[in-house]
């Protein structure tokens, strides 16, 4: 069985997971670790529960997702996992952060590519790798149907979708990640735990999620 953890960080409020099962071993998503008292938190948690990092995946790469890729990567000796459309995010993270006065070492660009149907093994466990570009080109789902559990980044949120209107935002590929694939391949019992927000489930999101509806996308002459 596979735990979820989630820390809020950064200014952001951006979630990054710890996914561990009864080997210990685990995986971490997206740590946006922007302090000292952020990374005293994560290596704490690892620490007292007697986890041992094993991969860190990045559902994107905007840089409150990525904050603190260095310190993770370096202080367990582990690599990094990510989509290629988003490796250019990776470089860009550093002089993005810097744009908001904040000061954090370039994440390590030496990357293992993952694609669509990917799966990342961790102990006993396992991730799908769902492709869904919108929100960045390289955006991805990571997903275990036995278990029912899917960390979604910031294509899907609770009540809402993450937004398209930056450079490498595309509302006709969000439009088709969500009412194509997302919302046909989660199981509605599936737990998603997003990239800023509480969790939800799929059948909560399914019933009022406007951005899993065709109509909304209609109404922005987006054809489906």
């Amino acid at each position: 069985m596979i735990t979820v953890k989630r820390f809020y960080l950064n200014d952001l409020r951006e979630c990054c997971f710890i996914l561990s099962d009864p080997t210990k071993e685990c995986v971490i998503v997206d740590p946006g670790i922007s302090n000292k008292s952020e990374r005293d938190r994560i290596v704490r948690y690892i620490a007292d529960s007697g986890l041992r990092p094993v991969k860190l995946l990045c559902t994107h790469g905007h840089f409150d997702h990525v904050m603190g890729n260095r310190f993770i990567t370096e202080t367990y000796n582990i690599p990094t996992y990510i989509h290629p459309a988003d490796k250019d995010l990776l470089k860009l993270a550093k002089n993005t952060c810097m744009l908001f006065s904040i000061a954090i070492e370039d994440p390590d660009t030496r990357t293992t590519d993952i694609s669509e149907g990917d799966r990342i093994t961790f102990g006993n466990s396992w991730l799908e790798v769902i492709s869904t570009p919108g929100h960045t080109w390289g955006s991805v789902l990571f997903y275990n149907p036995e278990e029912k559990i899917c960390i979604t980044g910031d294509t899907l949120f609770a009540g809402s979708c993450g937004r398209t209107d930056l450079p490498e935002g595309d509302s006709q590929a969000m439009c088709n990640s969500l009412i194509k694939k997302v919302a046909k391949l989660l199981d509605p019992e599936t737990v998603i735990y997003p990239g800023h927000g509480p969790e939800s489930t799929m059948a909560e999101e399914l019933a009022t999620n406007p951005y899993l509806k065709a109509e909304t996308w209609m109404r922005y002459n987006i054809g489906i």
